[in-house]
């Protein structure tokens, strides 16, 4: 889903170890223990706050340099874009980096993308301090970040961005998982401004306390994190001072807020999580009954939801769940194991 670059600034990411930037955090932790951590360890890193627009080195300098197209330094890339080779100027994937709108008219020019839209913050972000973040700004045409406005993300498929059936946004296939991570980031950043279920649509069942929608856990996992990405982060802690932790490893958004298990960029994290990987289910498609495949006979406490997150039943098992009396459709079904939480989709026919 992504393209690969061979490219990078500033070497930083050891697949092997973790890094020295998150010495102060301890990674036994889970859920919120563990994401007050890395709000402790953003928020006192964050040592330089950019000016939006100034005289001086701004968020329009900064994003010349995050967002350059390694294989064509003279570009940036344009979130939300995706043919740079049709006639069509608005959905082009990369850009010129000069044509921008802050001082000229605006069509086949790009300006500043807050993923996390200003009007959704409560208060609204403004232009300063979490409105001039800059691992919240994308390069986008001006006109398809108009086009976005303040809508909130939502499920789609293809390669284009769009305005979906329900009036919200699809940011294309290629960003799912940038915007994923940028809104975990602002979330954890910026905990009570930038709630991440003001910009997401769709259930919440994943996470434990309902604070993380399931599309953006859904897109953390389906999209890896691309060199692009990497990139920006290195670059931004050059600048502002941090990083964004689920970029360097996609698998803390799953510690934090369960869901489908993203890559650990680490390899080390996710062996935790061996005691709850010796329980799973099957089949996954049923009539009535899901087994639980449990090698350690252990009791496993269970929650069921729909998919819209609403919570259906729960329990203690060590080797089946009835789903005989539920109505046919999706269900979410959460394995509170050992090792941790478990969770997966399910369809009764």
């Amino acid at each position: 889903m992504k393209l690969k670059f061979l490219f990078l600034l500033f070497p930083f990411l050891c697949f092997c170890q973790i890094p020295a930037y998150y010495s102060p955090v301890n990674f036994n932790t889970t859920g919120n223990e563990l994401k007050n951590q890395l709000t402790e360890l953003i928020t006192n890193t964050h040592t330089t706050f950019l000016p939006y627009t100034s005289n001086e080195t701004d968020t329009w300098d900064v994003i010349k340099l995050t967002d350059l197209n390694p294989e064509n330094t003279n570009n940036v890339f344009l979130i939300y874009g995706w043919d740079d080779n049709d006639q069509t100027v608005i959905n082009d994937r990369t850009r010129n980096k000069e044509l921008t709108c802050n001082s000229s008219s605006c069509f086949g020019r790009w300006n500043r993308e807050h993923i996390y839209p200003r009007s959704l913050g409560i208060p609204n972000l403004g232009f300063e301090f979490a409105g001039s973040d800059v691992h919240n700004l994308r390069s986008a045409d001006s006109f398809i970040n108009e086009t976005r406005s303040n809508r909130a993300f939502d499920f789609g498929a293809g390669t284009n961005s769009y305005i979906t059936f329900g009036g919200f946004w699809y940011p294309g296939d290629e960003w799912i998982g940038d915007v994923a991570r940028i809104v975990m980031y602002m979330y954890v950043r910026y905990p009570s401004q930038c709630e991440a279920i003001r910009v997401g649509i769709g259930p919440t069942s994943y996470s434990d306390f309902g604070d993380m929608p399931n599309i953006f856990l859904e897109w953390n996992m389906l999209d890896p994190v691309s060199q692009h990405e990497r990139n920006r982060n290195d670059i931004l802690q050059t600048i502002q001072g941090n990083r964004n932790p689920f970029i360097d490893n996609p698998f803390l958004a799953t510690l934090i807020w369960n869901g489908p298990q993203a890559e650990d960029s680490w390899n080390i994290l996710s062996v935790n999580n061996s005691a709850s990987d010796a329980v799973t289910i099957y089949p996954t498609i049923t009539y009535d009954y899901i087994n639980i495949s449990n090698q350690q006979n252990q009791e496993v406490e269970y929650s069921v939801y729909n998919y819209v997150g609403q919570f259906i039943q729960s329990g203690t098992t060590s080797d089946k769940i009835n789903l005989a009396e539920c109505v046919p459709g999706m269900y979410i079904i959460k394995l509170h194991t050992q090792g941790g939480v478990k969770t997966y989709k399910v369809f009764r026919k």
